[in-house]
C-alpha cells in the first residue's frame, strides 16, 4: 500500500490516465520510499456538474487535505 485516488474531469483518454498514473507512482516512490510494486491506482470520472457535490465531499469538508485548489469548482460549470 499507498492507494492513490485521481479525480478529475471526463475527457481524457485511456493514455493520459495510464499516463498520470504512471508518473503519480513515479513521485510516490520518489517522495515517500515506497515499493513501486506495492502502489494501486484508480480512476474516476466526473462531469462538471457530479463535481460540485464530489468537491463539496472531497475538498471543502475533507480534514485530511493537505492541499488546497486554488479555484471554484463552480467555475467549471460555465
Amino acid at each position: 500500500m499507498p492507494h492513490i485516488t485521481l479525480k478529475m474531469l471526463k475527457g481524457r483518454t485511456e493514455a493520459q490516465k495510464l499516463a498520470a498514473a504512471e508518473k503519480l507512482s513515479a513521485a510516490l516512490v520518489e517522495a515517500i520510499g515506497c515499493t513501486p510494486s506495492h502502489i494501486s491506482v484508480s480512476v474516476e470520472d466526473f462531469t462538471p456538474e457530479e463535481w460540485q457535490e464530489q468537491f463539496r465531499i472531497e475538498v471543502t469538508e475533507n480534514p485530511h487535505l493537505v492541499q488546497k485548489p486554488q479555484y471554484d469548482p463552480k467555475e467549471l460549470l460555465k
